[in-house]
C-alpha cells in the first residue's frame, strides 16, 4: 500500500468503518465512502475533505446488487481504479431461532453476506489489476456459533468460506484477500440490533467499556493490510476462543450459552 491508494469502503457513516475513514485519509489514501445515509456521509467528507478531492461519498444499501455496482463505478469514474474494498457494512439480530421470522435472516444475509460477493465481484477486475485487497469484516460467530444470533453468525461463516475461497482460487494472481476477526466492539451495530420480528432493539445489550473501540480494530485492519495477512485476530477473547474451539468445542458451547445467558433480557433462560 501507498499513499494515492483508492479504498473503497462500505457502512462508512459510524463504527468500524467511520474509524477506518479517519485513520485512512490520515495516511494519504483517497477514500470512497458507501453507507445508507447521504447526510452522515456528506458530514463526514466536509470533516476529512472539504473541498472533496481526495474523499467521495456514494449513497448505497449493500442489500441491493445495483447499488453495490454503483459503489463500484464511482470509485472507477472519480479515481480511474481500486486497491483496496473493505467490506465492512453489517447488521445484527437477538433473538431464539424457533421465534426468528425468516425475513430477518434473509436481511442479515442480504447486508452481511451477499452485499460482500456483490460488491467484490464488481470491483475483482481493478483489485485483479493492481495486485489488491478485499477485506471482509467477520466475527468470533465467524467460527463459533453464538446462540439467539443465528442470523448474523450464519452470514459470518458463509463469509468466511467465500472469502478464504477468493483467495486460494487467486493464490497465483496477487490478490490478497484479508479476514478480520475483531473481538467485541464498541459500535452502533448492536444498538441497532434487531429482535425477532426484525424491529430494532433500540440499545446494546453488553458493556460497551469493556469493548473494543473502532479506532483499534481500524488500526489492526491497516496493519494487517500492510503485511498482507490472511488473518486479522485481536482481541485475547476471539484468540481464546478460536483455538480452544478447536480442541474442546463441547467446553466452549457451555461457555458461550453461559455468556449470552448473562446478557441483559437474555432470551436464554
Amino acid at each position: 500500500m501507498k499513499q494515492g491508494d483508492v479504498i473503497v469502503i462500505t457502512g462508512a457513516s459510524s463504527g468500524i468503518g467511520l474509524a477506518c475513514a479517519r485513520l485512512f485519509f490520515k495516511q494519504g489514501f483517497r477514500l470512497v465512502l458507501a453507507a445508507r445515509s447521504l447526510d452522515v456521509l456528506k458530514k463526514v467528507q466536509i470533516e476529512l475533505d472539504p473541498q472533496g478531492e481526495n474523499v467521495v461519498v456514494v449513497q448505497a444499501d449493500v442489500s441491493i446488487d445495483s447499488d453495490c455496482k454503483k459503489i463500484i463505478d464511482q470509485a472507477r469514474l472519480s479515481f480511474g481504479t481500486i486497491h483496496v474494498l473493505i467490506n465492512n457494512a453489517g447488521i445484527t439480530m437477538r433473538a431464539l431461532f424457533r421465534d426468528v421470522e425468516l425475513s430477518v435472516m434473509h436481511k442479515i444475509m442480504d447486508v452481511n453476506f451477499w452485499g460482500t460477493v456483490h460488491c467484490t465481484h464488481y470491483a475483482l477486475p481493478e483489485l485483479l489489476k493492481n495486485k489488491g485487497s478485499v477485506v471482509g469484516i467477520s466475527s468470533v460467530a465467524g467460527y463459533k456459533g453464538l446462540p439467539t444470533r443465528s442470523g448474523y453468525s450464519a452470514s459470518k461463516f458463509a463469509l468466511e468460506g467465500f472469502l478464504e475461497t477468493l483467495r486460494i482460487e487467486n493464490l497465483k494472481t496477487g490478490l490478497h484477500v484479508l479476514i478480520a476477526r475483531p473481538g467485541f466492539t464498541a459500535t452502533n451495530i448492536r444498538n441497532t440490533m434487531m429482535d425477532a420480528r426484525g424491529q430494532s432493539q433500540g440499545s446494546s445489550h453488553k458493556d460497551e467499556a469493556r469493548s473494543m473501540t473502532p479506532e483499534m480494530v481500524a488500526e489492526g485492519i491497516l496493519r494487517s493490510l500492510r503485511k498482507r495477512k490472511n488473518y486479522m485476530l485481536m482481541s485475547t477473547t476471539a484468540i481464546l476462543t478460536f483455538w480452544m474451539n478447536k480442541f474442546f468445542s463441547k467446553w466452549v458451547d457451555r461457555l458461550v450459552f453461559k455468556h449470552v445467558q448473562q446478557e441483559k433480557d437474555s432470551p436464554l433462560k
